[in-house]
């Protein structure tokens, strides 16, 4: 009885093992980079500046006008009318005047 015992402490611990291991393994796999990438977007949407040519989520290209806390407006083709003010949420890649690609 006390080997029958022993047996199943064993399978308990390494199903403990097992279930540490999986975890770990999802931290690597989902956790850990899904927080380096909203750190490097924070960064971005930090160092933004008047001026700068921004991509935004639905694909337009334009120029920073304006930035306040939350908010941005930008101005999307040659078109000095079309300014839009959105979200800095919205923008997802930015390039300073006269930065190489």
């Amino acid at each position: 009885m006390s080997l029958l015992s022993a047996t199943g402490s064993i399978g308990v611990v390494g199903m403990v093992i097992y279930i540490v291991v999986i975890v770990g393994a999802m931290y690597f796999i989902a956790i850990r980079p899904q927080k380096k990438q909203q750190k490097q977007l924070s960064e971005l949407l930090a160092a933004l500046e008047v001026g700068d040519t921004v991509l935004t989520t639905s694909g337009f290209y334009g120029v920073i006008i304006d930035i306040t806390d939350d908010t941005v407006i930008v101005e999307f083709g040659n078109n000095k009318n079309c300014r839009i003010p959105m979200q800095k949420s919205a923008i997802v890649q930015a390039e300073k005047p006269g930065q190489e690609v």
